[in-house]
């Protein structure tokens, strides 16, 4: 068969919520919005856990981190896999471009062509002219916080910009009867929040949309919410006053990221590569950008966290802004198997979306729940206790992923408004997100929703059944289901 290419265009820590296509008042990403326009956008997609590299492995393998053992950002070396997005791509043929942030268990030698790793404050090694090292020092320097001035060199030092010369520069060597993988990997918009101009000055903090909750609303939450906001005050005493200046450039960041895809794109369209192009869109995961009063990520698993931009465009893909199906980030490899016409390895535990994204028939009830994980496994510690972390209590420099923030387990399910949280002390939460979308009124004892609750609950233990792991194979046949989908009708 003819295969297209494929691009992957994913960023990190960017919310669902805050591009116009999606509903945000400020235009902040006009040439993606419209490019991902003409394709499927995911209304309801969601991380399979709310960190890097947990996150990543599942889009590369198509499992949740429960089976391939990924848990944290340090234990990327212990996954358990089968054959996984590489793998599928490089014995279909095409030629594999990475231009980015890593964050994963595949190295140079997997791919053909290697601009990395970008990390979120330097570059590849022995990769920056003179000026970029200089730029890779002064965000070091930064320490990850928000910057009050514009950044102090030129876009062409910032990573989107670099990242975006290594894609081209990879394209551009790739034989034209040669079909291409190139992976986008761009590290923003996840902190340190920083921009140069014209991006700094392009939205007025003043004009930042009203958060959903302040700080008042992880006193409320309690537990890690609590947690993380007193340690980050502690270190950086009233760092929440700037929670406009942050947004903003958030905003400008998300900006300048669409202006270097804008200039990929133009590249591909002026050589004539992107006629026979599939554009996958998707995020590691979403950023609080204030909401809590809180910075980053960490704490718990709320909307701004779980919820990811996920948009597919090309060559068969109908135009479409779905708002009812739950999808995850562990779909994408079973997508490209079906949309190439391989098979879906075993131990994947995604679905295939291209039915849904062809106009084909599908089983609602295979959409109509979401399931996400949390956490590293042994108890969850209490709001006061404070044992030893990866970096010390005092000075400024803190990690919001830590020993406390990703201890324990948690496991959500998603269905219509609601929203079903257990962890492994059984403590649950029950959201409407309709009437309480920051997730503060928690209904888990209220007896008016008890037969929801035990429904929601059959859900998540079919989940956690679901996910149990079919690796490794041995002497006997697993029974596969077309597109890997379990519900009833799913042919």
């Amino acid at each position: 068969m003819n295969r297209p290419n494929i691009v992957l265009i994913m960023t990190d820590q960017q919310r669902a919520d805050w591009t116009a296509e999606s509903g945000f008042p400020l235009d902040t990403m006009p040439f993606l919005d419209g490019l991902m326009g003409g394709g499927t956008r995911f209304r309801r997609a969601y991380t399979t856990s709310p960190l890097c590299v947990p996150a990543r492995i599942s889009l590369l393998t198509g499992r949740y981190p429960s089976a391939h053992r990924v848990r944290q950002n340090s234990a990327a070396r212990h996954v358990l896999r089968g054959a996984d997005l590489v793998d599928v791509l490089r014995d279909a043929g095409y030629a594999l471009h990475l231009a980015g942030k890593t964050h994963f268990y595949r190295e140079q030698a997997d791919f053909d062509t290697f601009a990395a790793p970008y990390w979120h404050d330097r570059g590849p090694d022995g990769a920056a002219t003179p000026e970029q090292a200089r730029f890779e020092r002064w965000l070091a320097e930064l320490d990850h916080s928000v910057g009050h001035e514009p950044t102090p060199f030129p876009v062409e030092c910032q990573f989107p910009y670099r990242i975006v010369d290594g894609a081209i520069d990879a394209i551009e060597r790739t034989p034209a009867d040669r079909p291409f993988f190139t992976w986008l990997s761009f590290p923003e918009p996840h902190n340190p929040y920083q921009v140069p101009e014209p991006y700094f000055s392009l939205f007025d903090p003043g004009e930042m949309p009203e958060r959903l909750t302040g700080p008042e609303g992880a006193a409320r939450k309690g537990g890690t919410y609590a947690w993380l906001r007193e340690l980050i005050e502690e270190k950086r005493p009233g760092y929440d006053a700037e929670w406009r200046r942050y947004r903003a450039n958030y905003c400008g960041m998300l900006r300048l990221i669409d202006d270097q895809l804008r200039r990929f794109f133009t590249h591909l369209r002026e050589t004539g590569r992107d006629t026979d192009t599939l554009v996958f869109f998707v995020a590691d995961h979403g950023d609080y950008a204030g909401d809590y009063g809180l910075q980053r990520k960490g704490a718990g698993m709320a909307e701004c966290l779980m919820r990811i931009p996920f948009a597919v465009a090309g060559p068969g893909v109908r135009p479409l802004a779905n708002d009812t199906d739950f999808v995850s980030l562990a779909d994408l490899l079973p997508t490209i198997c079906d949309a190439l016409d391989t098979e879906i390895p075993p131990g994947v535990q995604g679905r295939s979306l291209w039915p849904l994204l062809t106009g084909a028939q599908y089983p609602a009830e295979e959409f109509a729940t979401g399931y996400g994980e949390r956490g590293f496994g042994g108890l969850s510690y209490g709001v006061d206790e404070r044992p030893p972390l990866h970096f010390p209590y005092e000075g400024r420099t803190f990690d919001e992923l830590n020993t406390v923030t990703q201890a324990g387990t948690t496991v959500m399910l998603r269905r219509a408004q609601w929203k079903l949280l257990l962890d492994e002390r059984g403590t649950g939460e029950l959201y409407d997100l309709e009437a309480d979308p920051a997730e503060l009124d928690n209904r888990y004892d209220d007896p008016a929703l008890a037969e929801i609750r035990a429904a929601l609950t059959t859900d998540l233990a079919r989940w956690m059944i679901r996910v149990r792991d079919d690796l490794p194979e041995a002497a006997y046949t697993l029974k596969r289901a077309p597109h890997n989908w379990h519900a009833p009708g799913g042919r």
